[in-house]
């Protein structure tokens, strides 16, 4: 009796095999295909970061190297390039007007993002009450004041408070405050800063406003079932069920509130240019001023570029607070 010799099959992965013939295995068109579907999120992103690098990038590194130079109309005309290394941001850090301009602006900005996020969040929740017609009268109001060119929709502020022909003198004067005649908005501090609040929260709101509303239809409307069983009130479902589900939601939208609150030039240099006396002056306009107006464009593109620092700043410490809470949460 014979007893026939089996050879057992080669223990281990299968993906480390060889052919008997000892050549190698080739790979499958399964192992083409993984490789390419991981190398496409990055093609889909290649076009918008060339583009982005090109029309941000580029510029921001240029707006770097004429912050070390001194340029003024003489170099400009003869192009000529005077390097005068950090003697632009230290002419600017130790002198007093760069950071009371930064103080002013910090609050200028917290101001704003608080009454647009404020008022934005109301306007969003009431969306979510309003019938069907009447939220759709109100969503066209709010796109087509989102929709309005910032250029166009200062202009129309500054006849509406005009000193002589302004709307908002002659309804005051008509409703009894006869002093508010003549008045100029535009002639102090804080009047000016008042009117550019309400236009910058006017244009804002509306995004805010719309996209709560948005991320109000995600919320299943089975936990204000659940809570209203539960006892619940208007209030108590609005900080038990709404607030949670919304709160991701404000994180992001204040932070883009800040970032374009802060470099608000357009409202603020239209209005008035920084007037009276340029104690209206955000560190955009700051820039624009001493670099175009008083043609320092070394001084401006310094002045710039610590504009950048400070947002950077401000978001980064921001979002360090939202990282925070979150974990806490968690």
């Amino acid at each position: 009796m014979t007893v026939q010799k089996t050879e057992r099959p080669p223990s281990g992965p299968t993906e480390v095999q060889t052919k008997q013939d000892g050549g190698p295995r080739r790979d499958g068109p399964h192992t083409s295909a993984g490789r390419l579907a991981g190398l496409t999120p990055y093609l889909l992103l290649a076009p918008a970061i060339i583009v982005t690098l090109l029309l941000l990038g580029w510029p921001l590194v240029n707006n770097g190297i004429l912050s070390f130079q001194n340029l003024n109309m003489r170099q400009f005309i003869l192009h000529l390039t005077e390097w005068n290394g950090f003697d632009n941001y230290k002419e600017i850090l130790t002198g007093e007007d760069f950071w009371r301009v930064t103080g002013r602006s910090v609050a200028f900005t917290a101001v704003n993002v608080v009454l647009i996020m404020f008022l934005g969040t109301l306007v969003g929740l009431l969306l979510a009450r309003l019938g069907r017609k009447m939220r759709t009268f109100l969503m066209v109001g709010l796109v087509l004041a989102w929709a309005m060119p910032v250029v166009a929709s200062t202009t129309v502020y500054q006849w509406l408070f005009a000193q002589r022909y302004g709307v908002i003198n002659w309804v005051l004067a008509k409703i009894g405050f006869e002093s508010m005649a003549d008045h100029d908005w535009l002639a102090s501090q804080y009047s000016t800063f008042f009117v550019v609040l309400l236009l910058i929260v006017w244009q804002s709101i509306p995004f805010v406003a719309i996209n709560l509303f948005a991320a109000t239809t995600t919320i299943p409307k089975e936990l204000y079932e659940a809570a209203a069983l539960d006892g619940a009130g208007a209030w108590k479902q609005f900080t038990q069920v709404t607030l949670p589900y919304l709160r991701p939601f404000l994180y992001a939208t204040t932070f883009l509130e800040i970032i374009w609150v802060f470099k608000a030039f357009v409202q603020v240099f239209t209005l008035n240019e920084g007037g009276p006396e340029r104690l209206t002056e955000i560190l955009p306009v700051y820039a624009y001023i001493e670099g175009m107006g008083n043609q320092h464009f070394g001084m401006g593109a310094a002045i710039a570029m610590l504009t950048i620092v400070i947002l950077l700043a401000i978001t980064s410490y921001y979002l360090r607070i939202v990282l925070k809470q979150e974990e806490d949460e968690l």
